[in-house]
């Protein structure tokens, strides 16, 4: 190409000779058909900036399979000779309001105004509204406090008038005054009464620690006879060492467990638990609660050790010969 060609020019006659429209260009460089003219139009001010209008180039050349560099080339000059002026956008002062715009805008200020102040008012009327409803509520409820207060006062004038012609209710209040007078000696008697009630409470401490002692120890003397356990001989008679111990736990039941080795296992196990212990030698247990627990000793149930509650102090399992 020579000197005097311009990118527009060139690009243009790059586009005839492939035989495609504007639309299709912009539809392969994917860029608005707009600048695709813009470029082939020599009018760089409608492009955006430098960076992006070489990014159009480069795609409009390669969507031609042509080289980029003599495109590039070609801009480079151009925008070198044309300062980029035009490319500065020309404010347009804008024009001045015309007269209906001026009485719209006064238009709506003043509808707005009016609304604020209807809404101001109505406000007003609901707290005024309120206020004069919380007045009256006091004013009855003073009303009803104090109409109570003026009806005995009104009695006992009415109880006066008739009171001359009449000489029994004068009378009357003597009797109310002597109940007043009678009553207080049954309120010293009251008070002369706490004496003996201090007697009964003085001999309860000594009837108390008597009966005390002696029940206690009954109670926990009843756990020794708990031991009659049933006879383990003859389910466990062929069981050899090592023994496997599994307890089956019903009821929340404490359980100490002694190996032949010396450790030492103690716990409170709950209802629906299973614990396990191994041992060469016989297990010496500890039952709180008998009747909770259920044991198998070598793959052997063994029989219900007791009762609920039960508390077997000492058991040997396998029991020694």
């Amino acid at each position: 190409m020579s000197g005097t060609t311009s990118l527009g020019t060139y690009l243009r006659d790059l586009r005839a000779r492939r035989g495609l429209s504007l639309d299709e260009v912009a539809r392969l460089t994917r860029v608005a058909s707009r600048y695709i003219e813009a470029l082939e139009a020599d009018t760089f001010g409608a492009l955006p900036a430098p960076v992006f209008t070489r990014g159009y180039i480069r795609a409009y050349c390669q969507a031609l399979h042509e080289p980029v560099e003599e495109a590039l080339a070609l801009y480079h000059s151009q925008s070198v000779r044309t300062p980029s002026v035009p490319t500065q956008p020309v404010k347009v002062a804008a024009p001045p309001p015309s007269a209906e715009t001026e009485a719209r805008s006064r238009s709506t200020v003043l509808v707005s105004f009016i609304l604020l102040v209807v809404l101001g008012l109505a406000l007003f009327g609901v707290t005024l509204a309120l206020q004069s409803g919380k007045d009256t509520t006091e004013k009855r409820t003073v009303d009803t406090t104090s109409s109570p207060s003026l009806s005995p006062s009104s009695t006992p004038a009415i109880a006066e008038a008739p009171s001359p012609p009449v000489s029994e209710p004068v009378a009357a209040p003597p009797p109310v005054i002597t109940p007043r007078v009678v009553s207080p000696p049954p309120v010293a008697t009251v008070h002369t009464a706490p004496p003996a009630v201090a007697s009964v409470h003085a001999t309860p401490p000594t009837s108390v620690p008597s009966a005390s002692p002696a029940t206690p120890p009954s109670a926990p003397a009843a756990p020794p006879a708990q031991p009659a356990t049933p006879d383990l001989s003859g389910v466990v008679a062929a069981v050899t060492s090592p023994y496997h111990l599994v307890a089956r736990v019903s009821e929340p039941t404490w359980i100490r467990v002694r190996t032949e080795d010396g450790r030492l296992s103690e716990e409170t196990i709950p209802a629906g638990q299973v614990r396990e212990w191994v041992s060469n030698g016989p297990f010496v247990l500890t039952i709180g609660n008998a009747g909770g627990v259920s044991f198998e000793l070598n793959g052997r149930v063994l029989p219900a050790l007791g009762p609920s509650g039960a508390v077997i102090s000492r058991l040997v399992l396998p029991p020694q010969q």
